[in-house]
């Protein structure tokens, strides 16, 4: 029997992108028609890598929606609904759920009086790393851990960068890449230092397929050496707006 095929969630760049929330980045203009340019290019892709890609509907009244990674956590057929840190981003969470649900998924939810964005969610192996960072809380972390029954939950100090998977992530074999000066190395069993800032935001696409920003040419030519397949692409309209090749997307 052939396995099924994998899934990825995307949303397309709503006409208010460039109005997107900034937290330790200075705003700098953005591109709209070269964002969805360079969008098409990333789900095309993803494509190339497999994915059967399903649009989230639009939601146009929030400038962040295209970045759908924060609005929900998946594993196998099991699904944790975020509740994002930023008020202004909580009603891009219902359309995330709604393809969820459609695509028969367990839902799950963390109940009120916590925050936890997506991006600060980290599954590498059996463990699971979650930020904490200044849109996810302890709380949160403490509420999650059920939810993913049979893995390890560590939480993991952010400093400097908005979730952690802007400052670390993990390659197909477990390995965590990304950099020291933002994360709390101390619950880590290893951490593989990017040679740029953007490197340590590494998309798995398959068992030895990474993709990459045009913005981390040394971090591609290592992953490479290393013997991986690397897709590079240019995301700099959503780099500007303190995103990265995993926030455009949730794999399933």
């Amino acid at each position: 029997m052939s396995a099924a095929p994998r899934t990825a969630l995307v949303r397309a760049p709503g006409p208010r992108l460039a109005e997107g929330l900034l937290t330790h980045l200075d705003r700098a203009p953005v591109d709209l028609a070269a964002a969805r340019a360079q969008h098409d290019e990333y789900v095309g892709a993803l494509a190339d890598a497999g994915f059967a890609v399903r649009f989230v509907e639009p939601a146009d009244d929030c400038p962040d929606a295209v970045f759908v990674e924060d609005t929900a956590v998946v594993s196998g057929n099991r699904a944790v609904l975020a509740a994002p840190g930023a008020p202004e981003r909580r009603a891009e969470v219902a359309g995330t759920e709604r393809a969820l649900r459609e695509l028969g998924l367990e839902i799950h939810t963390l109940g009120e009086g916590c925050t936890l964005d997506g991006g600060d969610v980290l599954r590498a192996g059996d463990t699971w790393y979650v930020g904490r960072s200044s849109r996810t809380d302890d709380e949160a972390l403490c509420r999650f851990a059920p939810l993913m029954p049979g893995r390890r939950v560590v939480g993991v100090k952010v400093g400097g960068v908005l979730h952690l998977k802007t400052a670390m992530t993990a390659l197909p074999d477990g390995t965590l890449i990304g950099s020291p000066d933002h994360v709390d190395t101390a619950g880590l069993p290893g951490l593989l230092v990017a040679p740029e800032p953007s490197g340590a935001r590494v998309l798995v696409l398959g068992d030895d397929h990474v993709m990459v920003a045009a913005s981390a040419p040394r971090t591609a030519a290592r992953l490479r050496a290393d013997g991986w397949r690397v897709t590079v692409l240019d995301i700099g309209q959503f780099e500007a707006l303190e995103g990265s090749v995993t926030c455009l997307s949730v794999l399933i």
